[in-house]
């Protein structure tokens, strides 16, 4: 997007929101409960709610939370290049880290980005 045509605050947020739910259902086959994002300087955040499956869930009950933890992780390097895409594209910013996490109880999820200049 070209100067004054791209997204700012919510519009930002609902469109990256938006987006990353799509590819993460895309590649797992569901998606969160809820999420958003928000963003303040070079930095943009992605929260989600409720991403793991019913499996995943006994599986955390029954000891095998670390299992599921790293899976998380392998789920999270497989979108990564599509992850970065949106948000480069939405902010007309260069991503230069990407960061994210899962953590069980409660069930959210994290994407961090670190972007080259301030949105």
């Amino acid at each position: 997007m070209a100067g004054r045509d791209r997204l700012t605050g919510g519009e930002l947020n609902g469109a990256v929101t938006d987006e990353l739910v799509s590819i993460q259902t895309g590649y797992l086959g569901h998606g969160p409960t809820t999420a958003f994002t928000f963003h303040r300087g070079n930095v943009v955040v992605t929260m989600m709610h409720d991403v793991l499956t019913k499996a995943e869930k006994a599986l955390a009950q029954a000891g095998s939370d670390g299992e599921v933890m790293a899976a998380h992780g392998l789920f999270r390097e497989q979108m990564e290049a599509d992850f970065r895409a949106v948000v480069e594209r939405l902010t007309g910013q260069k991503v230069l880290g990407v960061l994210g996490t899962n953590h069980i109880d409660p069930d959210v999820a994290a994407v961090i980005f670190v972007l080259d200049d301030a949105v």
